[in-house]
């Protein structure tokens, strides 16, 4: 069995304001930690299912989040840097997991809810459905057959991911009570409960069915913060439709990837 896991940051338990999610934050270090030591119990529960499965780990959160020396032992790692919007996912995979994912950008309450970037993308939109990071990537995968089979966060990212993946196993360490502010699981029961249900979810990773978009083709519709500098996405390929839209459309649902 070939697992492929996406980490993020903020949806981590213990995580929970701006100020842990940057290299140069103050309380990045211990998120970093709190971050690696759910990877740790997800990768476990994963061994605990599937011995000898074949694990990849892409460190997806911005500047990265993951403690090299204590990644988990028989998994491997993509490490942070320039990956291309791919991230080496393939037809290959026989599921894929999201760990510490956040809600979409206007999620009521979500903590450290966001689209990609906090700073520029006020909403993304691909045939007309509103999606966030976990959408976008969970739809990339569908298009090569592979299911998004488990996903570790707050309640709202919970709802998002059941809302597109209705047999999704979701591993809930946080209750989002707004953008900075969450009720917390202890570290090491979001822990015990990330492994439980990344074990439970690949016993059962056949039973859940690729969430895939109507297409191709597919338009993307990306809305911008109003001091975003539209020259970045025109220069990428996009059509200005108004003050703060950009359009663009591909065959391939992986040109759009951001």
């Amino acid at each position: 069995m070939k697992i492929y896991i996406l980490t993020d940051l903020e949806g981590v338990a213990g995580v929970a304001r701006w100020d842990q999610t940057g290299r140069d934050t103050p309380g990045y270090p211990q998120a970093v930690r709190l971050m690696t030591e759910e990877l740790r119990a997800c990768v476990a529960g994963i061994q605990a299912a599937e011995a000898e499965a074949e694990i990849w780990v892409w460190d997806a959160h911005g500047p990265g989040a993951i403690d090299v020396e204590r990644f988990p032992r028989g998994a491997k790692l993509l490490n942070n840097g320039p990956v291309p919007t791919s991230g080496f996912m393939d037809a290959t995979f026989d599921a894929l997991f999201f760990l510490g994912q956040h809600s979409k950008a206007g999620t009521r309450n979500g903590n450290l809810a966001h689209s990609y970037s906090s700073l520029s993308i006020e909403r993304i939109r691909i045939n007309g459905i509103e999606l966030g990071e976990f959408g976008c990537r969970a739809a990339y995968a569908g298009t090569l057959g592979v299911p998004t089979v488990f996903v570790s966060g707050d309640d709202t990212m919970m709802a998002e991911a059941k809302a597109l993946v209705p047999g999704i196993y979701g591993a809930q360490v946080k209750v989002a009570l707004g953008p900075q502010v969450a009720l917390h699981l202890a570290p090491e029961d979001a822990r015990d409960l990330i492994r439980a249900v990344a074990e439970e979810a690949t016993a059962n990773a056949g039973s859940v069915v690729p969430f895939v978009l109507p297409g191709p083709p597919y338009e993307q519709e990306i809305t911008i913060w109003a001091r975003t500098d539209p020259a970045t996405y025109l220069a990428r390929g996009f059509e200005q439709t108004g003050a703060r839209t950009f359009v663009k459309c591909a065959e391939r649902l992986e040109a759009l990837m951001i």
